[in-house]
């Protein structure tokens, strides 16, 4: 059917007139933003069906394969019994932000044509034009930009190659980028008959790395005729090729301004957010270039607030530790070392908060936990592309447990990074439910885990590594804000004055929490916003100062899953706090906020339902983070007594490599 109207459908389900025409951001009756949802449709078919054409009364046929869904309040079709074609787009759904995800399906009946997959999250913008191709993208790239999309590319050929998705690779015209980033238009199957290689990756690369920047060309030209003509490891080239990215991205400066706060809300009798930096305690200077942490306590009054907290020094204490090691280094640190360190850590963080539970015998809703993002930029000292050495690489490591969320924001695009862990996300990464279908689940948005309710054994973690090659701010932000998509609807207003220099990070960070209290209202929100600055023009001596801190860089000087088995699980909702008072038992001076003194009376606080139920696995507690050194002495450090007591539960051998006491 050719469309003769242009409209789309506000999805607020009490809106009285929803009509409104494409291309207005709200609805001109109840004032909800409008959501512009552009769908790819996969197949020859859908490449059949002309512009103008409205597909089973909903799908607007904006251009060649891209519709826009006229009524995004209402889910997708879904088939009862999920085609194969689908299954792979939801084994990978962790990696959303390299690829699409099923939509649904729609079907022509007027013209009885198949029924058509639709693909979601996809390299199409806000007006419905897709992002070029890596070709077309390729001669304008810096030469940092060129390396990184290569390297993209080589961490998605494994997870591809296992499902037998090679072939989506190595068709240019899927190569889609959206600035740094590399997205795929869909997904392709490789041929039966065919078993590709890293040389067939090799031979797609030699026509681009032909025209590379001069300071990489000769470095990519080696790396791609290795691929070409010897049967080299996966391992050997992503060495290489790491090596000169990070040997590219440090010929660029690195500037940037940091603040964060926390907010108990307009509702809630108690903040059991935590986060750094705070600026409402004292700074860790040493870390501040460095680190940034949002954590959301479970568990009511006396408990989450406790684990948030307990989470964020435990996290400084390891990462000082962890940072004092890499700048000790005269040669690389490979980002797989990194990330083993780094999800150490947390597993470190999550006994600390499992062994409290377990010490004070809180079961059920009395137990605590923390969900936690954090963001670690890794300076190392590396020789340059230009033959100088640097004392920063660029690199920024992200781990997120929970429905804590980061986001890369520039004036062009806002992208979420981290996945959610909860029910919805659980039913898509099983293959058991498309994610639209997922979302209206009862419990869609309960938390699968947490750090604090289980052995860290059991633990899902998910480590990723980015460049900073361009400028843009690095948002963290506990769920009162990013519930509703509040962060994807209003980034341009509050992030883009920061980028222009009309407002100060700080003052973008208040904003932030006031528009959570106005649109969400019924949670705590916690907000740490890192504004990077690579540009030159950009590069002005500043003095770090309070409450807006603003924290300069070293500026170099010239000469330098596995399918997870599914488990019985069981709901639990932490809505009411104990009665007991919580001892941290803390001998450092890191308490973000004055200590919890035992002398108040406890309360009974009921928290209203915020949709955040905690999904419980099985497990033992597990006591020590196997044989890792930094585990043990943050443990021992942040809780001495307890630590001591569980280590005189373990064998003998093992109790020998306990510190004694402090």
């Amino acid at each position: 059917m050719i469309s003769t109207q242009l409209v789309i459908y506000c999805i607020n389900p009490h809106c009285n007139s929803p009509i409104n025409p494409i291309g207005d951001s709200v609805c001109a009756s109840c004032q909800t933003p409008l959501v512009h949802r552009y769908l790819w449709a996969t197949g020859s078919l859908s490449a059949q069906i002309s512009p103008g054409t409205k597909v089973a009364d909903r799908y607007e046929v904006i251009k060649q394969q891209i519709w826009l869904d006229t009524q995004p309040g209402l889910p997708p079709d879904v088939a009862e019994e999920l085609p194969t074609e689908v299954i792979p787009y939801l084994r990978l759904y962790q990696e959303r932000l390299h690829l699409p995800q099923a939509y649904g399906f729609a079907s022509n009946l007027e013209e009885d044509i198949t029924d058509i997959l639709l693909l979601e999250n996809v390299p199409i913008d806000k007006t419905g034009n897709i992002y070029p191709t890596i070709v077309e993208a390729w001669e304008q790239a810096t030469a940092v930009r060129q390396v990184y999309w290569l390297w993209q590319i080589l961490q998605l050929w494994t997870p591809l190659s296992e499902l037998g998705l090679s072939q989506s690779l190595l068709v240019t015209d899927n190569l889609r980028v959206q600035g740094w980033c590399v997205r795929l238009l869909e997904l392709y199957q490789t041929p039966a008959d065919e078993k590709l290689s890293l040389q067939n990756l090799g031979e797609c690369w030699q026509f681009w790395v032909a025209s590379a920047k001069t300071s990489v060309a000769k470095g990519l030209q080696n790396i791609v005729q290795e691929m070409c003509e010897t049967e080299i490891e996966l391992e050997a080239i992503n060495i290489q090729l790491n090596n000169l990215l990070l040997a590219s991205a440090a010929e660029l400066p690195l500037v940037l301004k940091v603040a964060g706060s926390t907010d108990i809300g307009p509702i809630m009798a108690q903040n059991e957010d935590a986060c750094y930096p705070n600026a409402l305690s004292d700074l860790d200077e040493s870390l501040l270039r460095h680190l940034s942490i949002v954590c959301d306590g479970i568990g009511g009054h006396e408990g989450g607030e406790v684990a948030s907290k307990l989470a964020v020094q435990s996290v400084k204490l390891q990462i000082r530790a962890l940072l004092a090691e890499v700048t000790e280094q005269t040669v690389l640190v490979a980002p797989e070392l990194l990330q083993e360190q780094l999800e150490a850590s947390l597993r470190v963080v999550n006994n600390l908060i499992c062994a409290r539970n377990n010490e004070q015998k809180r079961q059920g809703r009395e137990r605590m936990a923390t969900t936690i993002v954090m963001a670690v930029q890794v300076p190392q000292r590396v020789q340059t592309s230009t033959g100088w050495q640097s004392n920063n690489t660029h690199e920024l490591y992200l781990a997120n447990v929970g429905d804590s969320r980061a986001y890369w924001i520039t004036r062009n695009y806002c992208q979420l990074l981290t996945v959610d862990d909860d029910v919805a996300t659980r039913e898509v990464r099983f293959a058991k439910s498309l994610y639209r279908k997922a979302l209206l689940r009862p419990d869609a948005s309960a938390l699968t885990q947490a750090l604090g309710t289980r052995d860290s054994e059991s633990l899902r973690l998910k480590l990723q590594r980015f460049i900073v090659e361009e400028d843009g701010i690095l948002l963290l932000c506990s769920d009162g804000l990013s519930d509703n998509n509040w962060v994807e609807q209003s980034w341009q207003d509050y992030a883009i004055p920061v980028l222009t220099g009309e407002l100060t990070v700080e003052d973008a960070v208040y904003n932030w929490i006031n528009l959570a209290n106005e649109k969400n209202g019924r949670d705590n929100t916690s907000v740490v916003l890192t504004y990077y600055r690579v540009s030159p023009e950009y590069l002005v001596p500043v003095t770090p100062a309070l409450p807006e801190e603003i924290i300069e860089t070293e500026i170099q000087e010239e000469p330098e899953d596995s399918e997870e088995q599914e488990k019985e699980e069981e709901l639990i909702f932490f809505t009411e706090s104990s009665r007991s008072l919580l001892d941290l038992d803390l001998d450092l001076e890191l308490s973000e906020e004055p200590p919890l003194s035992p002398d108040i009376p406890p309360t009974l606080i009921t928290k209203p339902n915020l949709g955040k139920p905690l999904v419980i696995l099985g497990g033992i507690l597990a006591l020590l983070m196997g044989g890792t050194s930094l585990g043990l002495f943050a443990w021992w450090q942040i809780n001495p007594q307890g630590f001591q007591q569980m280590c005189r539960q373990l064998p003998q051998r093992v109790q020998q490599v306990c510190p004694t006491g402090k």
